[in-house]
């Protein structure tokens, strides 16, 4: 059964950083597009940062610039780093992950929730102000 697990959630103040993981639970599960998404309190899941195999990466406006994301293999881990955070990032954090095919057809990234087949349980983020 393939697993995603997330970590490194937590309470913040605005300006300070956290660190995300995500781990998988064999290899080959990162091989193709990985993603981090995030869902506020009554909004929808949105992504907000995708790295392609070929280290290609596109970021959400609201996060570009202060938010990092990246990868080690031979540990089979996703990471978002996050600095500089504000109030509105606060929200629910899922990894995820395609099973085949590339991050980027038809001149877009795969930025859409059905796209991909593997998914974390979620880390909570709390920014306050």
């Amino acid at each position: 059964q393939v697993q995603l697990v997330e970590s490194g959630g937590g309470s913040v103040r605005a300006g300070e950083s956290l660190k995300l993981a995500c781990a998988a639970s064999r290899s080959g599960i990162l091989s193709k597009c990985v993603a981090w998404f995030r869902q506020p309190p009554g909004s929808e899941r949105e992504a907000i940062a995708v790295l392609d195999q070929d280290g290609s990466t596109n970021y959400a406006d609201s996060v570009k610039g202060r938010f990092t994301i990246s990868q080690d293999k031979a540990k089979n881990t996703l990471y978002l780093q996050m600095n500089s955070q504000k109030p509105e990032d606060t929200a629910m954090y899922y990894c995820a992950a395609t099973r085949d095919g590339e991050c980027y057809s038809g001149g877009t990234y795969l930025l859409n929730t059905y796209e991909y087949n593997y998914w974390g349980q979620g880390t909570q983020v709390t920014v306050s102000s």
